[in-house]
């Protein structure tokens, strides 16, 4: 992946002073700026034509641009001064705030410091500004332009501030320290020293959670909410000016002098663009994240936009070659085909041999089996953030809601959360299988919602999966019978927990973890930690018998992987991760736990009784006790459990045996630790299988030998 950087037409603000520029988009084609010429122009990305659209005052220069959030719900009001999304904020030189509309009309200016106000931002929810300066203070403003409360007030000039997913905190810099304010009175800040020299720029992402900064010791670095550090650059060859995130978290950009920088949301590069322009003190992406927008100290303007992603599945690797070409490569016969769209590509995804392709107006759905005929449908809002796939069929979250389509373009019933308008989601908040989509809820993160794919309304008649912290990541099984599908998710503390998707059952099965992945065709977990690698083979003993999951989990040290690696697909008997650096790296694991579980899906018991005596392994025979007791084999139950020596469970197996059918099923559910329930659920039928024992003596050969 790379920047393509150009430079549209008359692509430079008439200067006299080189200082400091600003730049925003309003939408995908639409970018404004703002120089030491004091002219707002407003640039057009298609035709390429600037357009001026306001001048401000003599000795009023601009110092820092931003607009409304499109994910925050305007002010309905029929007075002429009503606030809406389309306008910015913008300081100046003057020590005030301005809040403009896109006509190019000053709607309100306010007084806010003494000295030049040197950044303004909008909260992620709209409903708040700050504004920092050289006077050292942060202050709050209500989106009419009152005052609510000053934060803080430092003895140096603040030069940048930036909200909180949330919005509840701000992160400003001061000297060398970032400190992080929450907004209620008399609460202690976080403070920590982020750079050895003057911190020039911060931004904090609303999905990740992470904070990148960047500063005069030529260092950017990123940190999670914290204050701890995640990634520390080399040293640049000259100091980092502007920093700025992609919506969608996955990546962000770094200026410097004559430098433009993309990097994924780890900290490492994908690429750095050199240019003749002079240092970069403005960044801004567009909102489909396709585009990002610098203004450079020159007085250009640079607009570059990012090709050569890559999607890599089975035989197909396809690479973004141009804004609107895919080239698709079969690598079994070197076969090349060119895929090209009228529009810019926003959004790609490829995966159960479907490759989905947004633009900003309609949607390709192209099968590997016929790349010439893709099916085609127009956009319902226009804007894509994320592209999830299942087997069946595929979701698209747009700017104002979720719609769930089929892979013949029929639109499915798309559920509907409980938020006014939708926030850009991330990548790792929602997650789709044949018969269930699970979303994190974009208000309240310690709160799943359930739906079911089929009538897009929430699963039976349940309240939301509610977690006592905030949920990281969420991930749903892939196959199996919907009665049984399973959820794994990851909360704040980096601990890992399973829920049964249609019961109210939630347990924890391990962690720390930094990421989670099933299987892609059979009902495996795998997760990362540092250096090592996570599997649990049969994470659903967590509900059949729990103690048995420590027995179906393996722990592979694999010091190829390090630190804040992240984990991209499981399939086969590899596992693909993405290094801190960069670098793709595989990691085999045993293909035995894949083999069983497609042999037992397919009724075959005594296949794999057969590979369980073959393999040896504990692991595997504790897999299969799972597996037998859930599909009703008791035979091949007895013997799994003999194979690892759980002789308690070979006795309740054959007491449940002796039992007549209506109530053998509740006495296999004792098999974990709840006898005394199961006792109760016995007596209720009418048995009583304490005066029904009779002395059962257990052979001791072990099933392996046999």
């Amino acid at each position: 992946m790379r920047l393509k950087t150009s430079f549209l037409k008359d692509s430079k603000h008439i200067l006299w002073v080189k200082s400091f520029w600003c730049v925003g988009w309003l939408s995908a084609n639409e970018a404004y700026s703002c120089g030491d010429d004091r002219w707002i122009l407003c640039w057009n990305t298609i035709s390429g034509e600037p357009t001026k659209l306001l001048q401000l005052p003599d000795f009023v220069f601009p110092l820092h641009l931003h607009w409304f959030p499109r994910t925050a719900t305007s002010v309905p009001s029929s007075s002429k001064k009503a606030i809406t999304n389309e306008l910015f904020a913008l300081s100046t030189t003057d020590g005030k705030y301005h809040l403009v509309s896109r006509s190019g009309h000053i709607e309100k200016s306010v007084d806010a410091h003494r000295g030049a106000a040197l950044c303004v931002c909008w909260s992620y929810d709209g409903t708040a500004l700050a504004t920092v300066g050289e006077d050292g203070l942060i202050k709050i403003w209500s989106r009419t332009g009152m005052l609510r409360s000053t934060l803080a007030q430092q003895g140096n000039p603040v030069y940048s501030v930036a909200w909180s997913p949330d919005s509840d905190r701000v992160a400003f810099t001061t000297g060398q320290q970032i400190i992080v304010k929450p907004l209620q009175p008399n609460t202690k800040p976080l403070q920590w020293k982020a750079h050895d020299g003057v911190v020039l720029k911060v931004d904090w992402n609303p999905l990740n959670g992470l904070i990148v900064s960047g500063g005069e010791d030529c260092r950017y670095k990123v940190w999670d909410s914290y204050g701890q550090v995640l990634y520390t650059s080399a040293i640049l060859e000259y100091p980092v000016t502007a920093v700025a995130w992609a919506p969608n978290g996955d990546y962000f950009a770094v200026g410097s002098f004559n430098s433009l920088r993309l990097c994924n949301k780890a900290g490492w590069s994908h690429c750095v663009e050199k240019h003749t322009t002079g240092s970069t003190f403005g960044l801004a992406w567009a909102p489909d994240g396709t585009r990002v927008a610098a203004a450079c100290g020159d007085g250009h303007v640079i607009f570059a936009h990012m090709i050569g992603q890559r999607w890599e599945r089975g035989a197909f690797e396809l690479t973004l070659s141009k804004r609107r070409t895919i080239q698709v490569r079969n690598v079994l016969n070197d076969a090349l085909d060119l895929l090209e769209f009228r529009d810019p590509v926003v959004k790609a995804s490829f995966d159960f041999g479907y490759l989905i392709v947004t633009t900003s107006l309609q949607c390709y759905i192209y099968s590997i089996k016929n790349w010439n005929t893709p099916v085609l449908f127009d956009l319902k809002e226009g804007s894509v953030g994320l592209i999830v796939q299942s087997p069946k069929h595929f979701l698209l979250a747009e700017a104002g809601a979720l719609h769930l389509y089929s892979y013949e373009g029929r639109s499915l019933p798309s559920p509907l959360l409980p938020v006014p308008r939708l926030p850009t989601l991330g990548q790792f908040t929602v997650s789709l299988c044949s018969d269930t989509l699970a979303v994190r809820d974009p208000i309240d993160g310690k709160v799943v919602h359930l739906f079911d794919t089929v009538t897009g309304r929430p699963l039976g008649i349940r309240k939301p999966l509610q977690h006592k912290l905030e949920v990281q990541e969420v991930a749903l099984e892939q196959v199996g019978p919907p009665a049984e599908r399973k959820l794994a998710f990851v909360d704040s503390n980096q601990d890992v927990y399973l829920a049964h998707v249609r019961l109210s059952a939630i347990t924890r099965i391990g962690g720390p973890v930094s990421g989670l992945a099933w299987h892609v065709d059979t009902s495996l977990l795998c997760g990362l930690q540092d250096h090592a690698l996570l599997l649990w083979l049969c994470p659903g003993a967590a509900f059949i018998d729990p103690q048995l999951l420590p027995l179906t989990q393996t722990h592979r040290d694999s010091p190829e992987v390090g630190k804040a690696a992240q984990l991209l697909s499981f399939s086969g008997s590899m596992v693909q991760v993405r290094r801190a650096d960069g670098a793709l790296i595989q990691l085999h694991t045993l293909p035995y736990p894949g083999l069983l579980h497609t042999q037992v899906t397919r009724g075959l018991w005594p296949a794999a009784l057969r590979l369980c005596r073959s393999a040896k392994l504990p692991s595997l025979w504790a897999v299969l006790s799972v597996l037998a007791i859930q599909g009703k084999q008791l035979k091949t139950a007895e013997l799994a459990y003999a194979a690892i020596g759980k002789v308690d469970k070979v006795l309740w197996l054959r007491q449940a045996m002796d039992l007549p059918s209506e109530a053998q099923q509740a006495k296999m559910l004792g098999l974990g630790s709840q006898a005394n329930e199961v006792d109760h659920i016995l007596t209720q039928v009418g048995v009583d299988w304490k005066k029904a024992k009779t002395t059962i003596s257990v052979e001791t050969s072990n099933p392996i030998q046999q």
